[in-house]
């Protein structure tokens, strides 16, 4: 059996023997033509796995036969072999959509790597991952027992996405798994590192401390304003580390990127508490001393996120940057959408403008509630490809091409993460205890102590008291809560969705990115 079937198509044939010879050799199976309409009526008939083609031939050319070939099957490579290295055949071939392009004389060596990098890249990929990803596994178990602070673990959790995304290219699911697992210990860990340090963060004696959901505008945002270029400011509502690598080949290709960093979302990761932060540069205790009609708390009537520009322009008197011209836009269904497509170009007057995209919230929700979604995004990889399906066709990337070619400067960030959940844990509260799955709170709360990060206090967390004697408590790694009543049924009904307000890496460490325009 040949490692694959290669059709090689060439006026010179007689003198490229050797070269057919050595790929034989190598265990290829190769058909040689001496023109072009030969090779098209072989492939009418027979599978091929490349086609090497000589661009300059009698009757017709190389491109002129390529072309053809894609009419008859538009899935095969085709390598096109050249004495013309002239630019404009270069951008014909690649707007041909070519494999690859050598220049004549080529040796056997450089068809060899040619035919391995279309053929065999995927093996090759895979088990050159599956090696560097063991000589690494020790590395990450070494990080993760050496006590690591918050910097080490922002760089844990970027190695872990990294070889989250680079095992999507192999096909070894016990190395998969082997990751899988690995993340698992790293969650574990993570956990008793915030159930340690949380409460230290919010009530700070120290200035080493990292970007917090109510800091970022302070250390992230702010310092990037500059006189004469408008700063764009894009908070994508639940947007995953993991799920921003997938999209940002999407932005590179209209900005270019100065900085990925990360963030920590406070607690618990969940909308109307670090969205409101981020805005105000409050924790929330404080925000509901400030804004004490505006804050909602969760088993209170009234929407949760009505008030964040008011934050915000609140924000900028205390920073005395009320001069600054800014817009604020959110957009939570299709219509928003087609507006800032319509608007954006307007925006360019601004000295800061804020667009919050609610789409990746809506997925997580969504996916809960409808089957189809549950296909679509079944797990995290998945869940990775419909963000990158959405975002390509999304206005929000319609938007923000448009203002690619002028002088801005573009944030990323978002407000929190999500975590697929698999574990469930028994609590019972009183009618007033709230309903989230990832976090809790109300007054009497029963719980398993091991599998939570209590607040008996909410003020130790800088979180406000909803009622006297209430708690906080918050779920571990992917772990959700249900009640007793119906306990089976809810527990089917929520396992392996998506969620947020919890401690887990997922949600907590979060990216934010610094781009201009090229």
């Amino acid at each position: 059996m040949p490692l694959a079937k290669i059709i090689w198509v060439d006026d010179e044939m007689e003198s490229l023997q050797s070269q057919k010879m050595f790929l034989e050799n190598k265990g290829y199976a190769v058909t040689t033509f001496s023109n072009g309409f030969d090779a098209l009526e072989y492939l009418k008939d027979n599978i091929v796995d490349v086609v090497l083609i000589d661009e300059t031939m009698p009757g017709i050319t190389g491109l002129q036969t390529l072309v053809k070939i894609k009419e008859i099957n538009r899935a095969i490579p085709v390598v096109l072999i050249t004495k013309n290295e002239t630019e404009n055949l270069m951008d014909d071939a690649i707007g041909s959509q070519i494999a690859d392009y050598l220049i004549k004389p080529v040796n056997p060596n450089q068809v060899l790597l040619s035919l391995k990098k279309i053929i065999d890249n995927k093996r090759l990929v895979s088990e050159k991952t599956t090696t560097t990803y063991q000589q690494q596994f020790r590395n990450l178990f070494t990080a993760l027992n050496s006590n690591p602070d918050y910097q080490d673990w922002m760089e844990i959790y970027k190695k872990l996405v990294f070889w989250e995304l680079e095992m999507e290219k192999t096909d070894s699911p016990e190395m998969q798994e082997i990751l899988a697992s690995q993340k698992e210990e790293a969650n574990t860990e993570f956990f008793k590192f915030i159930s340690r340090n949380y409460a230290k963060w919010v009530h700070p004696k120290s200035a080493d401390l990292p970007v917090m959901s109510h800091t970022l505008l302070q250390k992230k945002i702010i310092p990037q304003l500059e006189k004469g270029t408008p700063l764009f400011f894009l908070l994508i509502d639940n947007l995953r580390l993991d799920q921003w690598r997938t999209i940002q080949p999407i932005f590179a290709d209209s900005f270019r990127i100065i900085e990925e960093d990360t963030f920590f979302s406070i607690l618990p990761t969940a909308t109307q508490y670090s969205r409101n932060a981020i805005f105000s540069g409050l924790l929330p205790i404080d925000i509901e001393k400030k804004f004490p009609i505006q804050w909602k708390n969760d088993d209170e009537e009234g929407g949760k996120n009505l008030y964040e520009y008011d934050f915000f322009k609140e924000f900028l008197k205390k920073q005395r940057l009320e001069h600054l011209k800014v817009s604020y836009t959110k957009v939570a269904n299709h219509q928003d959408g087609l507006n800032l497509v319509n608007n954006v170009h307007n925006m360019l007057s601004n000295d800061l403008n804020i667009i919050v995209y609610n789409f990746v919230d809506m997925l997580s929700h969504a996916r809960t509630e409808m089957e189809v979604l549950k296909e679509l995004a079944g797990d995290e990889a998945s869940y990775r490809s419909v963000t990158k399906s959405w975002f390509e066709h999304s206005a929000l990337h319609q938007a923000l091409k448009k203002i690619a070619d002028k002088k801005v400067k573009l944030l990323v960030a978002t407000d929190h993460g999500t975590v697929r959940v698999k574990k469930p844990s028994k609590v019972i509260g009183d009618k007033q205890t709230t309903t989230n799955l990832r976090y809790k709170h109300g007054k009497n709360l029963n719980y398993e102590p091991k599998e939570v990060l209590a607040f008996r206090d909410p003020r130790e967390a800088a979180l406000p008291v909803p009622n006297i004697n209430s708690s906080f408590i918050f779920a571990k790694e992917d772990g959700f809560f249900c009640y007793p009543n119906n306990y089976n049924h809810f527990v089917n009904y929520y396992k392996n969705t998506f969620q947020h307000g919890g401690v887990s890496l997922e949600e907590m460490i979060i990216p934010v990115i610094t781009m201009v325009s090229k």
